[in-house]
């Protein structure tokens, strides 16, 4: 067990109590939460109906899966307000989607949302190894997205010190650090990797950084890209979990005595696993979409919210409350190449496995003969010098075989140089789709 993790006397009742004390906490929230909704919000409410269900209808947790689902189109075609349930006037803030898709997803919340929301964040830096007197650098973007603020009422929350950095100003991020001397980062995966790049550009070793913890969500990343955060830091990288739709960052997190999985905070937040064809819940352990209902939230409540992320759930190790894998992918980000059902995480562990390549990537789909065809774009180490062209074909080749061997994809490989592919200082984008639009 790390010698940073909470002792008992630290955490929540509810994160070490029993399995059946869980489950009547959510029965009970459960049925608060459906009548909350069918009362106060005239989407629910007709969908309830139409249906044929009623919030008295839930007798049992299992009884949830006769309700339907709410989707982000559904979320979308309330824009602005009309899925808040309680009045305008009692939502003291409002956060949004980007909306690059149509129209932004917007989310309201009450002062006592707020205050939730500061107390599970602050529990998910707790679970990470965070303590009262830490120096917390937020470099999660501030507005309208739920990430930066999230991370900043959490922190404070705990008794932290708090440098509200934001995302972008990348050489800046790396002389705040170096000044400030922080002991937690919290950022994406991918935009921390781009920080160890500027350290390593100024000629500083990361690794000799104060950083001791980072907090990495809002994209899925792999275990390999943890070990690569690791190894270039010298600390520990813990997963966070959350979206806008059901509270944002704070609905899960790993525990860093055991980095197996997030846990769930199921005191607010009640997960399903469903299969993302049928719709059917599948058992805890299986494969598939997962599923929220918020137990707790006020202004805006949300019921069997199709997330399109994809796990599975298990057993809690750390916390009594159940863990969700590692996102694995999203159901709207599969690629499907000749037959073929592939994901960027796939990819991203076959590129981690080669030492002349770096995580910074896309995938490029075009189309080519009436199908569909995939090219890898991926850079090479800044450290790998010098790193001629007769090297670079040699790591596209076996990248390239290596893709189709695991995956069963043909995909072309170009190895680029460093500093070729456009940085994210928010989520990163994966896939860039050059095919004609019909």
């Amino acid at each position: 067990m790390s010698d940073k993790a909470p002792g008992k006397h630290e955490l929540d009742s509810i994160e070490i109590a029993s399995r059946d004390e869980i489950s009547a906490l959510q029965l009970e929230q459960l049925k608060w939460t459906l009548g909350h909704v069918y009362k106060n919000v005239r989407h629910y409410r007709d969908a309830f109906n139409k249906a044929g269900v009623h919030p008295d209808d839930l007798r049992q947790l299992s009884d949830l899966a006769k309700f339907p689902f709410a989707t982000k189109d559904d979320l979308r075609r309330s824009y602005p307000f009309d899925m808040f349930a309680v009045p305008r006037e009692h939502v003291v803030r409002v956060h949004a989607s980007s909306g690059t898709t149509g129209k932004p997803t917007v989310v309201g919340y009450t002062k006592r949302d707020i205050d939730t929301w500061a107390g599970l964040m602050a529990r998910c830096i707790r679970a990470a190894g965070g303590r009262a007197g830490d120096i917390v650098h937020v470099a999660y973007g501030y507005g309208l997205f739920t990430g930066g603020l999230g991370a900043h009422y959490g922190a404070e929350k705990l008794g932290c010190t708090v440098i509200p950095m934001s995302g972008g100003q990348t050489a800046r991020q790396v002389q705040l650090i170096q000044d400030f001397k922080p002991d937690i980062i919290m950022v994406t995966p991918s935009y921390m990797l781009a920080i160890a790049d500027e350290f390593d550009h100024q000629g500083i070793n990361p690794r000799e950084s104060s950083l001791r913890i980072g907090l990495h969500g809002a994209e899925p990343w792999t275990n390999a890209m943890r070990a690569e955060i690791e190894g270039r830091f010298d600390m520990d990288a813990v997963d966070l979990y959350g979206l806008s739709e059901i509270l944002g960052p704070g609905v899960s997190s790993e525990c860093i005595e055991t980095k197996d999985g997030l846990h769930i905070w199921e005191d607010h937040f009640y997960p399903e696993i469903i299969d993302p064809v049928t719709g059917e819940v599948v058992e805890d352990g299986e494969q598939g979409e997962l599923v929220f209902t918020s137990l707790t939230k006020e202004a805006f409540p949300i019921v069997r919210y199709r997330t399109r992320d994809l796990t599975r759930l298990l057993p809690g190790t750390a916390r009594s409350m159940r863990r969700m894998e590692k996102i694995t992918g999203r159901s709207d980000d599969m690629l499907i190449i000749r037959g073929v059902n592939l994901f960027p995480s796939q990819i991203e562990e076959l590129i981690l496995r080669d030492g002349h390549l770096s995580p910074h990537y896309v995938l490029e789909v075009y189309r080519r003969d009436r199908l569909d065809a995939l090219d890898v774009v991926v850079e090479s180490r800044p450290d790998l010098k010098p790193y001629d062209e007769h090297t670079k074909r040699a790591c596209a080749a076996k990248l390239s075989q290596d893709i189709k061997a695991y995956i069963g994809v043909t995909a072309g490989v170009r190895v680029v140089d460093v500093n070729t592919i456009e940085r994210s200082i928010g989520k990163a984008q994966r896939i860039v789709d050059l095919r004609p639009k019909l």
